[in-house]
């Protein structure tokens, strides 16, 4: 049987999924900011409420998403999160750049890693970034720590962090790719939009959720 706190969990797993949180979720679907709220899961009387399917159609749409995956991450409820918990490999966005901390295939290596606990990542290779500037306001902020996977698949519009072979590591949005050429979206209108040849960049990994 499906239940109440299933349900939202689901919801919340997806955001995550998507580097997001569950406000940005309902921002990015055309929906009211507030809509997936904790306050807004249960009455004051004490009566559940659950989310729309409309809610759901528009966070699928939003995110690119089938229902197929979102059923998928339905049946982990907390506890269920808890036991599949295990640290991954943290980093500062500006020591990313230098040698020694990926290998060749991109995925981290070497010393001089911290680790953070994350819950549920199937990603064996995922690592974790911590922020550090104001070059990506306003969607992240000086000290948050990014989630990324280097086994996600990537489509337009998802959120990424890209390495160039000059050891420059930014977190971008995927605008464009071609055969030949990425074109790169910046997080933060002030900052001009980036254009590579693939032969200039090491890796493009996609970020799977924000400490937002």
């Amino acid at each position: 049987m499906l239940t109440h706190s299933q349900i939202w969990h689901a919801i919340d797993a997806h955001a995550a999924r998507h580097g997001l949180s569950a406000s940005g979720l309902a921002k990015a679907a055309g929906l009211d900011p507030t809509t997936f709220n904790k306050s807004k899961r249960g009455g004051a009387n004490g009566k559940l409420r659950w989310p729309s399917t409309e809610s759901i159609a528009k966070i699928l749409a939003a995110t690119n998403a089938t229902l197929d995956e979102f059923i998928a991450l339905i049946g982990r409820d907390g506890a269920a999160m808890r036991s599949f918990s295990r640290s991954v490999p943290l980093i500062g966005m500006a020591q990313a750049g230098a040698n020694g901390f990926f290998d060749d295939a991109g995925f981290p290596s070497g010393v001089g890693w911290d680790e953070i606990p994350f819950p549920e990542v199937a990603d064996e290779h995922a690592y974790a970034l911590e922020i550090a500037g104001e070059s990506m306001l306003p969607v992240y902020r000086d000290g948050d720590r990014i989630v990324v996977s280097p086994g996600a698949s990537i489509r337009r519009g998802d959120r990424v962090v890209v390495k160039t072979q000059d050891g420059e590591v930014m977190a971008k949005q995927l605008a464009r790719q071609t055969a030949q050429r990425i074109e790169l979206k910046s997080l933060n209108p002030a900052f001009e939009e980036r254009s590579f040849a693939l032969s200039e960049i090491v890796f493009m990994h996609r970020i799977i959720w924000a400490s937002q």
